[in-house]
């Protein structure tokens, strides 16, 4: 058996469809699921199994992993499905076929379950990128999978959802209405969720995470996750403007717009240029120059002058 020791500094990659899925994993099968990734090299063959080294978690994080709690994980993990939901299907799915423990040799072997394969391996452009260190130095579970979204947003910068989505896919609250939700009051999903994640993700990994809670009506519904890198320079503050519309300024032009012309954008317009984000992301044709066609869009739209 060969002993593959996993660099500190590895990229993974996770399928978007596992970022933003609806699954409930505890933070060390959540391990045992980005220890995989990094395990994973094109071309592999379909019966590939995969040697997962308990030392190598401990030398990336400098954490000891507890064996029997591993192999509790993935007993567990066997009851744990993976949801997919979209316009077209519906799937249940459970990511892993079987685990094997060697006695006394450090590693466990995993395989994958057939069906999850094109999940692993069929990425395309679909894919998010972070680093594995990062997320492993999360010890919430909640971190862990918000790291992960927050990945998947960087570019963009900000992410919008209805609170109740982000908590389904976090499995905190059934869609179907059949298990009692979790974390009911806002106060207590902020302190136990949110504020736990921000903490972590801040500290131990390569953005920086935060978020605003909005209300529509008494009762906050929405959610908006900000997500910046650690090593842009700091946001100058102008006390004179909100935060919030600081930050949807520096959204603008993290893609090249210049900050005039984003300041136009941002004043009444942010909804609208994050609904064309997402357009972009999901078309077909590669943008050369984003920057262009996001001002393109918003002179045609009589937000910005030809002039400016």
């Amino acid at each position: 058996m060969e002993v593959y020791q996993i660099p500190a500094n590895k990229v993974i990659m996770q399928h978007n469809m596992i970022t933003s899925g609806r699954y409930d994993f505890t933070a060390c099968q959540l391990d045992i699921l980005f220890m995989l990734l990094a395990c994973l090299e094109k071309g592999d063959d379909k019966d590939k199994e995969y040697d997962i080294h308990v030392q190598d978690i401990e030398l990336i994080t400098g954490r000891k992993w507890n064996y029997q709690q591993l192999r509790e994980a993935s007993q567990d993990i066997g009851s744990r499905m993976f949801e997919i939901e979209t316009t077209e299907k519906y799937i249940q799915l459970w990511l892993f076929k079987s685990f094997t423990y060697h006695t006394g040799k450090g590693y466990f072997t995993v395989a994958i379950n057939d069906k999850a394969r094109p999940y692993f391996f069929e990425l395309k452009n679909n894919f998010t990128r972070m680093q594995l260190k990062a997320v492993l130095s999360c010890s919430s579970k909640y971190a862990k999978r918000l790291y992960a979204l927050a990945c998947q947003w960087r570019s963009a910068g900000v992410v919008k959802m209805t609170i109740s989505d982000l908590k389904e896919m976090l499995s905190l609250k059934d869609p179907k209405g059949k298990t009692k939700e979790q974390f009911e009051r806002i106060s207590e999903f902020q302190t136990k969720v949110l504020d736990i994640a921000k903490k972590q993700i801040n500290e131990h990994t390569d953005v920086q995470f935060d978020y605003d809670l909005k209300k529509r009506g008494r009762s906050y519904e929405l959610i908006v996750i900000y997500v910046d890198f650690k090593k842009e320079k700091q946001l100058t503050i102008d006390f004179n403007q909100s935060i919030e519309f600081q930050k949807a300024v520096r959204t603008v032009t993290a893609y090249g717009v210049s900050e005039d012309m984003a300041k136009l954008i941002a004043h009444k317009n942010f909804d609208e240029f994050l609904k064309l984000i997402e357009q972009m992301k999901k078309g077909k044709t590669a943008i050369n120059d984003p920057a262009a066609f996001i001002v393109g869009v918003f002179q045609k739209k009589g937000v910005i002058s030809i002039k400016s």
